[in-house]
């Protein structure tokens, strides 16, 4: 679907965030990894992280996107359309 070195770059960058908002540096994030997974993801370190990645990126999510997505890949996904429709 996407460019793969885009979408893998999108993951490393997303783990970058992750491990510095939720201070925890064991953090390793899949396409399949889901709040259940990641104990400190919590509903307000959700919205620091939605935020975090906004402001990384340059995009912005609305709250049914960030209701949608049921696991990290696809948020990754929304980022790499959003990133797209910008060129």
């Amino acid at each position: 679907m996407q460019n793969s070195a885009t979408l893998n770059d999108v993951l490393k960058t997303f783990n970058e965030i992750f491990i510095e908002v939720l201070e925890n540096e064991d953090i390793v994030l899949t396409y399949e990894t889901t709040a259940a997974d990641i104990p400190e993801w919590d509903s307000l370190n959700h919205i620091a992280l939605v935020v975090a990645i906004e402001k990384k990126f340059g995009v912005e999510f609305t709250a049914k996107e960030i209701q949608s997505y049921k696991n990290v890949g696809e948020m990754c996904d929304g980022v790499t359309l959003k990133l797209q429709a910008k060129k």
